[in-house]
């Protein structure tokens, strides 16, 4: 069953650079872990900064788990020579919620589509290959619901769940919220939702 994968595969830390040479061209390529397309920017102008005198900074991205979004950019280069060989190998690794960028200097000597296609695919190859992936679960998340005097019951099952608890709020009426594997979910949601004075919902 499809739907009950419950982990994926992202890296743990920004991939060390590595360098790809191709007939005085150089390929400068690197892999960040990111959650968002604003980190994107962040990452494309620091590189910029350090590669001022570069002529290409090409990228792919993949962001999500269940929903997944993508782009790939060849950023000049002609059309898929670049983005989408990057892509190609994120997908290979099957990674997620990364960004893989390969930064190009012309040496002064033409490669055509098919060699810039084999260089951008063997620099986002090594840049991968230089990271550390690793695998996480999808977790839900749920709010629970409940006066002080529910607190024991509350927590016993949060310590026999194993649950991870983000955040609280006690007071007379108290709040947690908690973190769940996918899998999980559903058995999580009934038990609380069967429990005299307590509710729970959702969060997106």
């Amino acid at each position: 069953m499809a739907d009950s994968k419950d982990t994926y595969k992202t890296i743990l830390t920004p991939s060390e650079e590595v360098l790809f040479k191709e007939k005085n061209n150089k390929f400068f390529g690197y892999a960040f872990p990111i959650t968002n397309e604003e980190e994107v920017k962040i990452q494309l102008e620091h590189l910029k900064k350090i590669h001022f005198s570069a002529r290409h900074w090409c990228y792919a991205y993949q962001l999500g788990t269940e929903k997944i979004s993508f782009r790939a950019n060849d950023d000049g280069e002609p059309t898929n020579s670049a983005g989408m060989p990057i892509y190609g190998q994120i997908q290979s690794f099957e990674v997620t919620n990364v960004l893989v960028v390969v930064v190009r200097y012309f040496g002064g000597v033409k490669l055509g589509v098919g060699g810039l296609i084999s260089a951008y695919k063997t620099t986002a190859q090594m840049a991968l290959e230089n990271a550390e992936i690793i695998e996480k679960t999808i977790d839900l998340y749920y709010t629970i619901f409940f006066d002080y005097k529910n607190m024991n019951k509350v927590m016993r099952i949060i310590k026999e769940k194993n649950l991870e608890i983000v955040s609280q709020k006690m007071e007379l009426n108290c709040e947690i919220k908690v973190a769940t594997r996918k899998k999980n979910a559903e058995t999580i949601f009934d038990i609380f939702s069967s429990l005299f004075e307590v509710s729970i919902k959702k969060e997106n």
